[in-house]
């Protein structure tokens, strides 16, 4: 078991892009290593379970996350690992959500069998790695993982089409060790509207409410990244302790869908809650997100399979033609800045202890530049640094937000055990027969 000392160890070092240009000691740097070193990162979502699945089957012989593994050559037209051990250490991150995303077109007893899976992968990598991971379930173990100078592993569950509308299911993720879900991913679930499909229950269905009070029966935390807006705001309705949004950025800064508009800000305030910054450029530059749109309209117009496009059928020219778009129309720079201009506006707008980190990494195709791997929240935490934050306020960025949610959560679920039994609710029950197909 790795101890303490060497913990402070690593967390003494200079995140890469921080120190100043000249070389010189960096006072801001010095109280950022100082902050982290106290209070080390959270980060409410990462996808390193699926990318170890889908580029290594799995199999963690074929990977060592004990070295740095960003100079691996990843398979063509997909990123780097953003993710690693060395890196973990050097970013100072002290407890990890890994999401055992799944993808939605994985239904029924499928996608519970392949969320298990997941599961049992994240349990795999504590396990193969055992100095430097050890699985959390509280924020009991949270700590007492950063004590033994661990890195605390925790399970969250990015959909509730993994759930295959049980909420016997729902309970034995949780027993599983699973601490948080989130309502939906890409498309709607039966209960639930996705921020990226069409509406169809107006937010919530009677089942998709039983969920959220199941959840927060049994202590799972509800994440409310992905969801609909009027979504988010039934889950507020209906939610008797914190919620999360474990990845999602600011919808007043940048017009995303996945992001959080102002009014929801402040219903998680009163809630109790934490919005977990994203770092996918997309999310956090409006500018990137009109040149996301421009190149995905640019490549129907290509090649738009089965009836359309300039050159169908010609992958070939398609794909050079693409190329020619891209060098005249170069992607607008994302970095560090915009990163921190969310996370400023979300603790304007909500208050300072509403606010954390929840990068995406390895579920994002690029990250900000400055900010392209687990090492480099320090660059983050100095940014706010030099706008003025207190180190008391960046502690509570780093993790100690979560922290407090996570116990509120853990505190009524104790309350909510003592008083009632599990939620026998079925979704036919409940909703009657299906609207539509349910994802």
């Amino acid at each position: 078991m790795r101890r303490a000392i060497l913990l402070l160890s690593c967390m003494s070092m200079v995140a890469p892009g921080v120190a100043s240009a000249n070389g010189a000691s960096d006072p801001v740097v010095a109280r950022v290593e100082a902050v982290l070193a106290r209070t080390p990162v959270i980060d409410g979502h990462n996808d390193l379970p699926e990318v170890l699945r889908g580029r290594f089957g799995g199999d963690l012989s074929k990977i060592d996350l004990a070295t740095d593994t960003s100079h691996i050559v990843p398979p063509a037209g997909e990123p780097a690992l953003m993710t690693d051990i060395p890196r973990l250490r050097a970013g100072h991150v002290g407890a990890q959500f890994w999401s055992v995303w799944i993808p939605v077109t994985i239904t029924g007893p499928a996608a519970v069998q392949t969320t298990l899976e997941q599961i049992d992968l994240v349990k795999a990598v504590a396990a193969h790695w055992p100095r430097d991971f050890a699985m959390a379930y509280s924020v009991a173990d949270i700590r007492r993982a950063q004590r033994e100078g661990r890195i605390a592993s925790l399970i969250g569950v990015e959909g509730g089409h993994q759930i295959n509308d049980s909420l016997a299911v729902l309970r034995q993720y949780y027993d599983l060790g699973a601490r948080y879900m989130t309502l939906t991913h890409s498309s709607n679930t039966a209960w639930a509207d996705s921020a990226t499909d069409a509406p169809v229950h107006h937010g919530l269905t009677p089942f998709g409410k039983a969920v959220v009070r199941e959840m927060n029966r049994i202590g799972m935390l509800v994440d409310l990244s992905h969801v609909s807006e009027t979504a988010m705001r039934a889950a507020l309705e209906v939610a008797r302790a914190p919620v999360i949004f474990s990845h999602s950025s600011a919808r007043a800064l940048v017009d995303h869908p996945r992001d959080v508009s102002d009014d929801v800000l402040r219903l998680v305030a009163a809630n109790g809650g934490v919005v977990m910054v994203n770092f996918a450029p997309g999310y956090v530059s409006e500018a990137r997100r009109r040149w996301d749109a421009d190149l995905a309209a640019e490549k129907a117009r290509l090649d738009s399979p089965p009836f359309g496009g300039l050159y169908i059928g010609d992958p070939e020219r398609a794909q050079a033609a693409l190329a020619q778009w891209k060098a005249a129309h170069p992607a607008p720079v994302v970095g560090v800045a915009d990163v921190a201009d969310h996370v400023q506006h979300i603790r304007d707008v909500a208050g300072v202890d509403h606010v954390g980190i929840g990068s995406d990494f390895d579920g994002i195709p690029e990250a900000p530049t400055g900010l392209d791997g687990v090492d480099k929240y320090p660059a983050l935490f100095a940014e706010l640094a030099r706008r003025g934050w207190s180190d008391a306020d960046l502690a509570r960025l780093a993790g100690a937000n979560l922290l407090r949610a996570m116990e509120g959560a853990e505190a009524v679920a104790a309350r909510l055990r003592a008083t009632e039994g599990p939620l026998q609710a079925t979704l036919e029950a409940l909703d009657g027969p299906p609207k539509s197909a349910a994802h």
